[in-house]
């Protein structure tokens, strides 16, 4: 890039790293996690290598990479630990991007370099999925199909030689995504005839990573605020993104993996580990959950966006409570306080940060089952060890039924109506739950009944809960005498 300042240029052996990575995928997550972490280990002397990236689709424009010899700004904004943190970091990880369309021949030309180590990818959830193609006429269409042509590409250079194996990590928000990358792979090798020696060396020289990925990158950075940092930069970038503080890049894997990840000892963000299920279930249980939880109940509250609900000191008494009191004693036994405690302080941080705009009408997309998939497992986790109603989870369902009220049908979808005005239900069983609320011959409490014991909807009986159902009642007929609800004495609505 032109004019940069003393300040942002590296040390010059950077450009000199040899090309250790390949990366599927142009998006800003693969920016401002991966490629932020080897960036990092590189101004430190560690792993040492750079990164050829490559465009799998046609769509989108690359020129930007050229124009700026493949280097950005990651401009790190938000809240950590209680301290404000503002951060700007050009990122030299990046030594070539090639487009699968065009240069597959130099893709398949690197697949047989010695100094290869590392593959990634982040090429949606929909990119790891088989398709049934030759995998030898020309550029794949698929990932999986690219990787394969990649591996069998270095099985042949090598011959066999098990020590030119790879590391092979995708970031793709599929669960369990390194062994369904790796199923994926091994029908392609059935259906493409492959010989037995390459499944061999491609079970055994190949190490394929579950990993979970959790950074907020809202996207690269335009208009106005682009204008603004770049003023105050000295130079100008149409690749700058934005991230918040926190970040994890959790992966499973032994010693040797940790050992061809490197980077990984830069960076606390960074965990090799044998499992990242706790992982998995703080992310799902801590920040998920609670995104889940609060939605409808600070939608309802008056607060359009995350950062103007953290302003108010009950919603904010209100989330701490679901978290401490609640969430945190359903989690597994062995997962330790501290640690739960700390994660949900970062939760916390996160939702405070000024420079994201989280709108909770985006975040209400598809709310029915994101609070199967979230919620309900706490829900009933609950119930296990306590008799008593979990009231928070109780006022925050409640909250779902009333945000799912439909008053007004637009064309083919729902809308429903807040302090706020009307807004729109993003929801595949919007047309049930309005059925529910139009039907006359049900009162409050049949209604509830009815809801809560959907077993479609929520894979079991919720209304069998005790105590749940009548709880859930009571707090939902307060919502609705009373706009917007208030929560400053939230807990004192039921006798």
């Amino acid at each position: 890039m032109k004019n940069l300042s003393k300040e942002f240029c590296p040390q010059r052996e950077i450009f000199d790293f040899p090309e250790k990575a390949l990366f599927f995928g142009t998006g800003v997550l693969l920016r401002g996690l991966p490629l932020y972490f080897i960036d990092k280990a590189n101004k430190n002397g560690v792993f040492k290598g750079r990164v050829v990236v490559v465009k799998s689709t046609d769509k989108g424009d690359i020129s930007a990479y050229a124009r700026q010899d493949n280097c950005f700004t990651t401009v790190v904004r938000g809240e950590e630990k209680g301290k404000s943190i503002m951060e700007n970091e050009v990122n030299y990880a990046i030594s070539r991007v090639l487009t699968a369309a065009d240069e597959w021949s130099d893709i398949l030309e690197f697949a047989r370099s010695p100094n290869l180590n590392l593959v990634v990818s982040n090429t949606t959830e929909v990119g790891i999925t088989y398709v049934d193609e030759d995998f030898m006429a020309g550029p794949p269409s698929s990932f999986p199909g690219k990787l394969l042509a990649v591996l069998y590409e270095r099985y042949q250079a090598f011959k066999g030689d098990p020590a030119k194996g790879l590391g092979i990590v995708p970031t793709e928000l599929v669960s369990e995504n390194g062994d369904q990358l790796r199923h994926i792979l091994l029908r392609h090798v059935e259906r493409n005839g492959l010989e037995t020696g390459f499944r061999h060396w491609l079970l055994t020289a190949n190490h394929f990573c579950n990993s979970l990925v959790d950074r907020i990158v809202p996207g690269e950075i335009k208009g106005a605020l682009k204008d603004k940092l770049e003023a105050e930069l000295g130079y100008q970038d149409d690749l700058m993104i934005m991230a918040e503080p926190y970040r994890l890049w959790a992966i499973e894997g032994d010693a040797q993996v940790k050992e061809l990840l490197s980077f990984a000892q830069i960076d606390e963000g960074v965990k090799v580990v044998p499992s990242i299920a706790d992982y998995k279930e703080l992310k799902l249980r801590l920040l998920n959950a609670p995104h889940t939880f609060c939605c409808g109940v600070a939608y309802l509250s008056g607060h359009s966006s995350v950062k103007a609900a953290m302003k108010d000191s009950n919603f904010v008494h209100f989330m701490e409570g679901i978290m401490s009191q609640e969430i945190a004693l359903c989690l597994p036994k062995h997962i330790e306080k501290e640690q739960i405690k700390a994660f949900s302080e970062t939760v916390l941080d996160r939702f405070r940060n000024e420079f994201l705009d989280h709108q909770w009408l985006s975040i209400s997309t598809n709310y029915t089952t994101k609070m199967k998939m979230r919620c309900v497992g706490l829900i009933e986790n609950w119930y296990q060890n306590s008799a008593e109603v979990p009231h928070y989870m109780a006022f925050a369902f409640a909250a779902y039924i009333r945000f799912m009220k439909a008053v007004d049908r637009q064309g083919n979808g729902f809308q429903g109506e807040a302090s706020q005005g009307c807004y729109t239900i993003n929801d595949s069983e919007a047309s049930l739950l309005a059925s529910i609320w139009a039907d006359a011959s049900l009162n409050m409490s049949a209604k509830v009944q009815v809801i809560l014991s959907q077993i479609g909807l929520w894979g079991s009986d919720l209304s069998s809960l005790p105590g749940f159902a009548k709880t859930v009642e009571r707090y939902l007929e307060h919502m609705l005498a009373d706009r917007p609800i208030t929560l400053k004495a939230w807990k004192n609505i039921v006798a």
